[in-house]
């Protein structure tokens, strides 16, 4: 049993008065692995309040600090580089390559895309007859998801740090342990006391806590965009900044001038069915014209029947749903689907054979579906794909665009068409046939899928006031 019952605040682990534990689950075999601690109000004060202690040195630092600091705890990641990959494996159930090679390698990647923006920035500028200074804007708090935990816990920390602000970090009581392996990378990387804090805990006490404490001055949230409406308006009250990442609903054109049919929708519906499907912006829907329409539903269903569902620590490409609320969802949406006449043609409801034990959905497909089924409309955040049939490019970006989320779309095409498409779509990032993510490039959505991006100097950007000095 992993039990890691204390808090990171101002420099050390502490203890809370809370006695309420909270089970972290290894969703592979839905066995108790550890508790963490249920964090309440009070430890959210001393975690805002070392910050905003700490803050009143830390924003002066300069640039070369912030980079040496950096550079450590890249160093300390590094050196602890299989632990991350273990632990995220062990609690949010990711196969154990995908956690090395992705998963975790995200934290470094975010490290380094935030150090290059840090080491180019300039924080001071003339400009006309006044000079332009962006400083850090103060204490941030800091709510992560356990879908892709130190993807998304990197990119907001390392910004934090190179804008000169200090934060409050409440990682997903679903995944928690890696968050705690970095406060430890942070130590031994020297980072400043108070300057990185953790509380565990529940959205509606420690995340309400955080989100109206007068002394944060902006919340940083990734989650369902339910959860962040309520940081909103709990932040609302005291007037902080509120930057979001949240749901995604993540439309893939393929158009009929693609140079590989059956690559691209390979390649699609692998997208969507990695992590479990697990991502804010999977390619969920997919779109195929009349001519191609029939071959695309067959060469999803055999990619689906294709992908290996089981342990995450044996050569599966996929492992389970991180938790049984989640699995429950999944389970219902697709019972959904069949309910309203899609067509069921790969994966379902039933658990794949051999595990009674464990959150496993098969990779799942649902073919003649219509925009206004609820698997169309709703994140499902499972391996679960639908394809739509559009007879007009016009319907298909139509159809891409009729949603009330707008974090990412996907063109699959002739590249100068499948460019002039994806200017089309109304969506915060459009990847055009495939292309890996680019780096530094801003990441987060218009509509319900959030507001402010993440991700190099666009995220740096994110920590920081505005001010103009005009002197005579």
């Amino acid at each position: 049993m992993k039990d890691k019952l204390q808090f990171y605040i101002n420099g050390t682990w502490v203890e809370s008065n809370s006695s309420e534990m909270i089970e972290v689950i290894n969703p592979a075999n839905e066995e108790i692995v550890g508790h963490v601690t249920a964090g309440t109000k009070v430890d959210i004060d001393k975690a805002v309040q070392a910050a905003n202690k700490a803050f009143k040195t830390y924003q002066y630092t300069s640039k070369d600090d912030r980079i040496e600091i950096l550079n450590n705890i890249i160093t300390e990641y590094e050196n602890r580089y299989d632990d991350f990959v273990q632990t995220i494996t062990e609690e949010m159930g990711a196969p154990i390559w995908l956690s090395e090679k992705a998963q975790a390698s995200t934290g470094i990647k975010n490290l380094h895309e935030t150090l290059d923006a840090l080491k180019e920035y300039q924080f001071e500028k003339k400009e006309g007859d006044y000079t332009l200074i962006r400083e850090p804007i103060g204490v941030i708090g800091m709510i992560t998801p356990w879908n892709w935990p130190m993807n998304q816990i990197t990119t907001k920390v390392s910004a934090a740090l190179a804008a000169g602000c200090t934060m409050v970090l409440k990682p997903s009581e679903i995944s928690p342990y890696c968050a705690m392996l970095l406060a430890e990378v942070f130590d031994k990387a020297g980072v400043p006391n108070g300057v990185f804090n953790l509380v565990n805990g529940y959205g509606p006490t420690v995340g309400a806590a955080l989100s109206d404490h007068p002394n944060v001055a902006m919340m940083s949230f990734t989650g369902s965009t339910r959860a962040g409406i309520a940081v909103a308006q709990a932040s609302a009250v005291s007037v902080k900044r509120v930057h979001q990442e949240l749901g995604g609903k993540s439309s893939n054109i393929i158009l009929d001038d693609v140079a590989d049919l059956e690559k691209s929708v390979k390649g699609g519906a692998g997208h969507c069915f990695l992590n479990s499907g697990q991502s804010c912006n999977a390619p969920t829907k997919m779109l195929v014209s009349e001519k191609n329409y029939d071959k695309a539903v067959e060469i999803a269903a055999q990619t689906a029947n294709n992908t290996t569902v089981g342990d995450p620590h044996g050569e599966f490409r996929i492992g389970p749903i991180a938790n049984k609320a989640q699995y429950e969802k999944i389970i219902k949406m697709i019972e959904i689907g069949i309910e309203e006449g899609a067509t069921l043609v790969a994966g379902g409801i039933e658990k794949p054979e051999g595990y009674d034990k464990g959150y496993y959905i098969k990779p799942t497909v649902f073919a003649n579906v219509t925009n206004d089924m609820t698997i169309a409309k709703e994140e499902i955040f499972g391996p679960v794909l639908s394809i739509l049939k559009y007879s007009s490019e016009d319907e298909a970006i139509d159809i891409a665009n009729d949603t009330e989320y707008g974090l990412a779309g996907y063109v699959q095409g002739e590249p100068a068409h499948a460019n002039e498409v994806a200017r089309k779509i109304r969506a915060g990032q459009v990847i055009i046939n495939g292309g890996a993510r680019g780096t530094g490039a801003p990441f987060g959505g218009y509509k319900s899928s959030g507001n402010g991006r993440e991700h190099g100097m666009h995220g740096l950007e994110e920590c920081l006031e505005t001010k103009a000095v005009i002197a005579p």
